[in-house]
């Protein structure tokens, strides 16, 4: 037979949050977890971009060409602006969530926000397509 008493338990939460399992912010775990998986996905592809601009210190332009139009280096690359432009923008959501107060100003911030993210990674992408591509084109 079921038990169809009330829960009794003290909770903070509505009943709606406790089934929806979202938290305060309404969007849940996914937020952080993303923002966590781009935190440890950056790590190996942050050390491989310092080895790839350490290997291009010392070259010509032609030998630096040569290192970057290299599949594997591009798509390290290419791997590299993805994970990083979205982990700033997890990152530069979640501050101004917690510190913008008025909610047209918080509005605007996380546009911006969402803007300038895209805008910096597809200018890198760009740069990035353009010189690794350049061989193939030319």
């Amino acid at each position: 037979m079921a038990d169809n008493r009330a829960d009794t338990r003290v909770s903070m939460r509505t009943p709606l949050a406790r089934v929806k399992g979202l938290g305060a912010s309404g969007h849940g775990v996914e937020h952080w977890w993303i923002h966590r998986m781009t935190a440890v996905s950056n790590v190996p592809l942050i050390v491989a971009f310092v080895i790839i601009v350490a290997a291009l210190a010392g070259s010509d332009y032609p030998q630096a060409l040569a290192i970057i139009s290299h599949p594997l280096t591009a798509i390290i690359l290419i791997l590299a602006v993805i994970s990083v432009a979205n982990h700033m923008r997890l990152g530069m959501q979640i501050i101004i969530e917690d510190y913008v107060h008025d909610k047209g100003l918080k509005i605007a911030a996380l546009i911006a926000n969402n803007f300038y993210a895209v805008i910096i990674a597809v200018a890198c992408l760009y740069a990035i397509l353009k010189v690794s591509l350049a061989r193939i084109l030319v």
